[in-house]
């Protein structure tokens, strides 16, 4: 039997206009006002999967690894770990998630799998326990990124979770950690290899989207754009 979560994670505020594209400003500020940076909110929620004795979490969020001056320039708006908060408000310690699937590496969507940042202390994973899950094209882009979107990577992230031993880079539509259940469907429109997540349940399979589903008004699920349907689900 499988429930479902979603937890929010650390805050962002970003540019409206890059995140809204070429919707005109006087539309989207109806749905959502920018701060007097013209930068809107964007929640980071991932999705708790209680699969029977196992804890599988999709995606980490932004997470608090970003030094002040960083932070700042990034809009990450909690100089704290949110996502380690709020999945102890559900009773989740770090040290019981058994898995995490990142659709792909981008600090927004992996930056949560760190501990919060500290002044002379080396980035260091924040779950002592997990395994972890990456497209194989989605981790080929992160040792060998793009310059359009070089920025968005964390530099030594790909080295930690190697030394856990226990990363899985899946090749196709199934996982071996994940087992019977789960199945990803893959997008390479915002980045190559992006891991969409479906995972099965009694009423009819789940997807968690990542970074595919737009902003709508009223709404906040996932992990992109605005108080709207984002990466989610």
């Amino acid at each position: 039997m499988k429930t479902l979560t979603s937890v929010l994670g650390n805050g962002q505020r970003l540019d409206g206009g890059a995140m809204f594209g070429n919707a005109p400003k006087a539309m989207w500020e109806k749905w959502i006002p920018p701060d007097e940076k013209n930068r809107i909110p964007l929640a980071c929620r991932c999705l708790v999967v209680r699969d029977g004795d196992r804890i599988v979490m999709l995606e980490a969020g932004i997470g608090a690894f970003f030094e002040p001056a960083l932070r700042e320039r990034y809009g990450v708006v909690e100089d704290h770990h949110v996502l380690v908060e709020s999945l102890a408000g559900v009773g989740i310690a770090p040290g019981d998630v058994d898995v995490i699937v990142l659709s792909h590496l981008h600090f927004d969507h992996a930056g949560g799998v760190l501990e919060a940042w500290q002044a002379g202390k080396q980035p260091a994973l924040v779950f002592p326990n997990a395994s972890y899950v990456v497209g194989v094209e989605a981790w080929q882009r992160a040792i060998q990124p793009h310059a359009r979107d070089r920025a968005s990577f964390i530099p030594g992230l790909t080295e930690l979770l190697t030394d856990t031993d226990r990363l899985e880079l899946a090749a196709g539509d199934t996982s071996e950690l994940l087992g019977d259940g789960y199945r990803f469907h893959r997008s390479s429109g915002h980045t190559p290899g992006l891991l969409l997540t479906e995972v099965e349940m009694p009423n009819g399979p789940v997807v968690f989207a990542a970074d595919l589903i737009p902003a709508k008004e009223g709404v906040q699920f996932g992990l992109r754009p605005a108080l709207g349907l984002t990466a989610g689900w």
